[in-house]
């Protein structure tokens, strides 16, 4: 069984506490991890100049290299990855066993780790719009129109409290590193495995180990990294979200709500986009905030869910090794019977029809796991509760509301895919401040575009903009 320590500004801590990561249908353990306590991350903080220190030692181009560099060996390489020596395949097994998540959708958000960092360069050219990125090292330097412009970073380290539920979030803070940013990670209790191997990856491509604290253990371990990192992501739920609202220091990511909306011009043509509709609800089990939770559209919807429902509702429960297993497991049961319960409320109200339920059991519990088989429902009005909710498996409501009244009453959209050539839709859908990330034509909610911003810009978040003026001093004279 694999033991996993937490890594103190790159040095291995033996911690005198350990929880087990178990398997999510057996219960077996599979591996050890080390925790530490809030003090630690406390002491350890007052220490976070030196991660960025050592990250300026090398050039941003350096650092890029290396990225790319660790790209492949995190993809490809037997790592050192805790006491053991880790391959792909061992990653994917432990992987899945631990989050419920097949192992084909493992290797998937692998893949997506790997080119974010095999694309570093050009992601960061577009996030920053082109800036020569030594002025972010430096502080200040011509941005080529003969104004000198400043940047300065706001903290040696981003901190994150990363989540269990979908490893493809990591994404969000790789950037860090080739902007000689510092990592000070809390990883999940059930997915320590992409962080771990990551920064053996990062280490191995010539990262200098001095940059990464990995800080397993309990709330207080987060709620250290929350005080004491000058920047830190939080993933979670919506009132985490809240919590954290207005927070500058905070960068917090929550559910996605991300939607499709289907346009007057194009809605009698629903079926050519069936497909779209299909991959966006069940892609990743549904488990992204970036997975659509809401079809709106102003006609049609009943036939548009009953085909959706078609599609997705029978699919069942398969082993996590089968390269066509499309559901994750709950591996706490609780979250499972929580959730059904919840649904369950939703379909209670008048208006509201579950368009799966000629399918079979939604809820198939196991002895240590629990799976949610995939719904579609029918809200005949934005007014239903139902029409606002998004949950942790493949779960769409389609909305009936008029195309005028639409943008209105969508609400906060991670993704909006909207289905239309009128050019007057496209306009206010670009207007729209509830929606992020905006798709215009038949792009399904979770392919992402990853030189652009996912959930906000990384470089707006730990740099800031200011006046640097220089103007030349007369030499001293003994």
């Amino acid at each position: 069984m694999i033991t996993l320590s937490p890594l103190r500004w790159g040095k291995p801590y033996e911690s005198l506490e350990h929880h087990d990561v178990v398997h999510f249908d057996t219960g077996e353990p599979i591996a050890k991890i080390g925790n530490v306590g809030g003090g630690i991350v406390g002491r350890d903080m007052k220490q976070a100049h030196k991660a960025r220190q050592a990250l300026l030692q090398f050039s941003t181009d350096d650092l890029i290299e290396k990225c790319k560099r660790a790209a492949v060996l995190f993809e490809s390489a037997d790592l050192t990855v805790g006491d053991s020596v880790q391959s792909v395949d061992d990653f994917v097994h432990q992987q899945s066993a631990s989050t419920g998540l097949p192992e084909h959708m493992c290797r998937g958000n692998m893949s997506k780790n790997s080119f974010v960092l095999s694309n570093m360069d050009q992601i960061l050219e577009c996030l920053t719009r082109g800036l020569d990125l030594s002025i972010l090292s430096k502080g200040f330097g011509d941005e080529g129109r003969g104004v000198t412009v400043s940047y300065q970073a706001q903290t040696p380290v981003l901190g994150a409290i990363l989540p269990n539920n979908s490893p493809g979030v990591h994404t969000l803070w790789l950037p860090a590193i080739p902007l000689q940013i510092g990592l000070a990670l809390k990883p999940g209790s059930q997915e320590p495995w992409t962080p771990y191997r990551m920064v053996s990856a990062f280490i191995e491509a010539g990262v200098p180990a001095t940059a990464f604290g990995l800080y397993p253990g309990g709330h207080d371990a987060g709620g250290a990294i929350m005080t004491k990192a000058p920047r830190s992501m939080i993933f979670g739920s919506a009132q985490t979200v809240a919590q954290h609202e207005g927070n500058p220091r905070v960068q917090a990511h929550g559910p996605g709500w991300s939607k499709i909306i289907i346009g007057d011009d194009v809605v009698d043509d629903w079926e050519d986009y069936l497909d779209v509709m299909v991959e966006s609800v069940l892609s990743n089990s549904g488990r992204s905030c970036i997975n659509c939770s809401g079809i709106w559209a102003s006609r049609h919807t009943r036939e548009i869910a009953a085909a959706i429902a078609d599609r997705i509702g029978p699919v069942d429960v398969l082993p996590p090794g089968d390269p066509d297993a499309a559901l994750a497991a709950f591996t706490v049961p609780a979250m499972a019977t929580g959730t059904w319960g919840m649904v369950q409320q939703d379909l209670a109200e008048s208006g509201v029809e579950d368009m799966t339920a000629s399918f079979g059991e939604k809820l198939i519990e196991r002895d240590h796991c629990a799976y949610l088989r995939p719904m579609v429902v029918h809200a005949n009005s934005p007014d239903r509760a139902v029409a606002m909710k998004e949950y942790m498996f493949p779960f769409v409501s389609v909305v009936e509301c008029s195309q005028a009244e639409t943008l209105r009453r969508i609400g906060p959209t991670l993704v909006g895919t909207v289905l239309t050539a009128d050019q007057q839709l496209i306009d206010a859908a670009g207007m729209c401040v509830d929606i992020d990330r905006l798709n215009i034509g038949p792009i399904p909610t979770n392919r992402l575009d990853w030189l652009q911003p996912h959930e906000g810009n990384i470089i707006e978040f730990l740099f800031r903009s200011r006046a640097y003026q220089m103007a030349e001093m007369p030499v001293a004279t003994a």
